[in-house]
C-alpha cells in the first residue's frame, strides 16, 4: 500500500478520536453494566496491599478498552486483506531475459 505524511496524520487524529469515544463507551456504558452484576463500580474496585491502594477496576476499564480497539482494527485489516486480495493484478511480462530464453526454446523446437 501507498501512503503518504497526510494519510497517516489522519490516521493518527482518527485513532486518538476512536480511543476517547472507545473510553467513554467503556467508562460510561460498559462498566456500569457489568458493576450492576458485580455490586460497586469498576473505578471504586481496589485492594489495599501494605497500605499502598492497588486499583485493579481501573486496569480491568483499560484492558476492555485495549481488547475493543483491537478487535476493530483487526476486523477492518481483515477487511483490507481481502478486499486486497481481490484485486488480483495480471502476472508481470516476463523480463528480456526469459523473453529470449522463451525464443531460443521456440526456435529448437522448429
Amino acid at each position: 500500500m501507498k501512503g503518504n505524511i497526510m494519510d497517516l496524520a489522519i490516521a493518527v487524529i482518527i485513532g486518538g478520536a476512536f480511543g476517547k469515544i472507545i473510553t467513554a463507551l467503556v467508562d460510561n456504558i460498559l462498566m456500569p453494566i457489568i458493576g450492576t452484576f458485580t455490586g460497586e463500580g469498576f473505578a471504586e474496585m481496589s485492594a489495599n496491599i501494605n497500605g499502598v491502594d492497588v486499583k485493579y477496576g481501573l486496569f480491568i476499564q483499560a484492558a476492555v478498552d485495549f481488547i475493543i480497539v483491537a478487535l476493530v482494527l483487526f476486523i477492518v485489516i481483515k477487511a483490507m486483506n481481502s478486499r486486497k486480495k481481490k484485486q488480483e493484478t495480471a502476472p508481470a511480462a516476463p523480463s528480456s531475459t526469459d523473453a529470449l530464453l522463451m525464443e531460443i526454446r521456440d526456435a529448437l523446437k522448429k
